[in-house]
């Protein structure tokens, strides 16, 4: 599978380190149900799904990866951080 990095261009998903699902937000607080929920219980969609991905042997940036579950087709790779406001 290779991933477009919008620095290093289509490399080898080998060059990556995956991240898992982009979408969760780690809850605050003491709420040891939410925490449990958050670790353990994830979806497992068939389809479009969005994820991070580390370039750790390129460019060193985190990315926010669109890839189909299904086919492992990538629509879309962008960097995970927001952009800068103009």
């Amino acid at each position: 599978m290779r991933i477009p990095c919008p620095f290093c261009g289509a490399r080898d998903s080998r060059e990556f380190v995956f991240r898992g699902d982009a979408q969760p937000v780690r809850p605050g607080g003491d709420d040891a149900g939410a925490m449990f929920d958050y670790l353990y219980l994830r979806d497992n969609p068939a389809g479009a799904f969005e994820e991070l991905w580390y370039h750790a042997q390129g460019c060193r940036n985190w990315l926010r990866v669109t890839r189909n579950t299904v086919t492992h087709a990538i629509t879309d790779a962008r960097l995970a951080r927001p952009e800068p406001a103009a």
